[in-house]
């Protein structure tokens, strides 16, 4: 079955969080994986990819944290999954697009069926907001 990465299930955690209480004030990475009891270095490694792509802003001091850079509505968790993985594909059959990228690409008889599941998948990432999962 489709199974997202722990990063992305922290990312989308952690986005989910400050697109509800973010709105009033920044949100710690301490603050995030106490709540939800989330490993605190991997959580912290997480924001700091999201905020390198643009997704977050950090905000200095005492009271500081990060917010998204963006209303929730205005975020697609594509962007967030390809912030935290990569261009990657969903489902390793993605990749096999081109024949030498897989070793049985001539033989196989599944790679279309999940290339369109994997289709699928993106096109539901891509057209998904954060708002729309608050």
């Amino acid at each position: 079955m489709f199974k997202l990465t722990k990063k992305v299930e922290y990312g989308l955690i952690a986005v989910k969080h400050m697109a509800t209480v973010g709105k009033r004030r920044p949100c710690s990475a301490k603050e995030i994986s106490k709540q939800y009891k989330l490993p605190y270095d991997l959580l912290s490694k997480v924001l700091q990819t999201l905020k390198n792509e643009k997704i977050l802003i950090s905000v200095q001091g005492i009271k500081g944290g990060y917010r998204l850079s963006k209303r929730p509505a205005d975020i697609r968790l594509s962007k967030v999954f390809n912030a935290i993985e990569g261009s990657n594909y969903i489902l390793d059959c993605g990749l096999h697009d081109k024949p030498g990228k897989c070793k049985i690409y001539k033989t196989c008889t599944i790679n279309h069926p999940l290339q369109e599941i994997q289709r699928s998948i993106y096109s539901y990432f891509n057209r998904t907001t954060l708002a729309q999962i608050v």
